[in-house]
């Protein structure tokens, strides 16, 4: 091995030490970046005017049309968080599903993935459906481990779903369309969607103990309203939907243009709701700006991490690596998706997006010859599972947070395990069947 990718290898394991030390993410790529580039420099395997090239990379970053988007779709989603939105999709869904086993944890997850695909935004999704409709299952005396797993699981799906973040920031660093990365996506976040709610009334037909049905008698009372009460609810979501997905699909508009038209599409909708104040926002700007500082940090970061460890060939390394596996195409691919869901387990979505994906995937890409639309499609999937992984799934964390007392940490992880499963399920499908993803870009493009 050459001297001076020993040295990437030692970076990368410096940098891997301080995120397990606890130390912050961008400082610790920044960190590693800088020492061992100065390293290279002195040592002669980097040039000295290596470092001129690192303001400009952070300038292109910052300057992103792309990645506009993601201020955006964080503000259309902490805004709808604001507008009641969920509280009305949640107490409607579980009038339509409630005569079923099973059906307040299946209107759950419909309106789990309504609003994947009107915010887009985790925690927003699991805490609001966590104070809502937690109390509410617990109530009803469903299994605790299905409550949790079911919440958790169910606000993840925004992830996958387009307007999906994760989603923009892989078009990005792959280096290709966002556009067709949601129409690719619509599908397999479908199949996650169906995976959950075939399992839940498999579960409560063989355990109907474990998610009984609402009475027939309280149901009884708002029979006559119900149809009335789920349509007003689901008109604003739906107009939401199609003005912004819409409008990318049919190439109306960019991700960028049609995440402006979601944010003011949430912000009127707050005040269609009577919800609107200085106040509420202030209070969507000030979440919008964390969200996205924490999200461009770690994006510079990585910058200056990613320039050194390439400028010290260590993406040769892992790359050759890769390619003298004795697996063939799919064997090498498996090893690439083991690695990152295992990563899931110890770093969140915005580190493997910006540090492991770079240098894991050219390889598919370019030697083994792997659509680079549906390969991305794939990661997405991947990474949700990052979410619900212990110990440091965030979902997990949103849920702790808001559950009552009798929830414990252990119903929690107990409860997103058969999720995770699921999940693996659906990333085997989307692997296995390409035209899940790639059909509906065919049939739109």
């Amino acid at each position: 091995m050459p001297p001076e990718q020993i040295i990437a290898a030692l970076m990368f394991a410096g940098m891997i030490a301080f995120l397990f030390f606890g130390f912050p993410v961008a400082f610790s790529l920044i960190f590693t970046g800088l020492f061992f580039g100065l390293l290279g420099v002195g040592l002669g395997y980097l040039n000295a005017n290596f470092f001129d090239i690192l303001p400009l990379r952070i300038w292109g970053t910052m300057t992103n049309f792309t990645l506009l988007a993601v201020p955006l779709f964080v503000f259309m989603g902490v805004a709808l968080e604001k507008s009641g939105l969920a509280e009305e999709l949640l107490e409607t869904m579980a009038l339509l599903f409630g005569k079923l086993k099973g059906g307040i944890a299946i209107s759950v997850v419909v309106v789990g993935a309504i609003l994947a695909a009107s915010t887009g935004i985790v925690g927003a999704s699991v805490i609001t459906m966590g104070l809502i409709s937690l109390p509410t299952m617990l109530r009803r005396s469903y299994n605790k481990e299905l409550i949790c797993g079911t919440i958790c699981a169910s606000g993840t799906l925004g992830q996958i779903i387009p307007p999906s973040v994760i989603l923009i920031l892989l078009g990005d660093i792959m280096g290709v369309s966002v556009g067709d990365l949601y129409i690719g996506a619509v599908i397999p976040g479908l199949v996650l969607v169906a995976l959950y709610i075939v399992y839940l009334l498999i579960l409560a037909h063989w355990k109907p103990h474990l998610a009984p049905p609402i009475p027939a008698q309280e149901l009884a009372a708002f029979r006559g309203d119900a149809v009335k009460r789920v349509i007003l609810a689901l008109i604003p979501a739906f107009v939401l939907i199609v003005g912004v997905l819409g409008s990318i699909f049919v190439g109306i508009a960019s991700p960028t243009e049609a995440a402006s038209v979601g944010a003011a599409g949430g912000l009127i909708l707050t005040m269609l709701k009577g919800r609107f104040s200085m106040a509420m926002l202030r209070s969507v700007m000030q979440a919008t700006t964390r969200i996205t500082s924490l999200a461009f940090i770690i994006l510079v970061g990585a910058n200056c991490f990613g320039l050194v460890f390439r400028g010290l060939n260590g993406d040769h390394l892992i790359q050759d690596f890769l390619k003298g596996l004795p697996f063939g195409a799919y064997g090498v691919l498996a090893v690439v998706m083991f690695v990152i869901f295992l990563l899931g387990f110890f770093i969140d979505f915005f580190e493997i997006c910006f540090i492991h994906v770079p240098i894991l995937t050219p390889v598919l890409v370019t030697h083994f010859g792997f659509d680079p639309v549906w390969l991305g499609v794939v990661i997405g999937v991947n990474l949700q599972t990052s979410f619900l992984t212990p110990p440091f799934g965030f979902a997990l964390f949103y849920l702790r947070g808001v559950a009552p007392p009798e929830i414990t940490t252990p119903h929690i992880y107990r409860g997103v395990a058969p999720f995770v499963a699921l999940q693996l399920i659906g990333l085997t499908l989307v692997i296995a069947f390409p035209d899940l993803s790639n059909w509906l870009i065919r049939a739109l493009r």
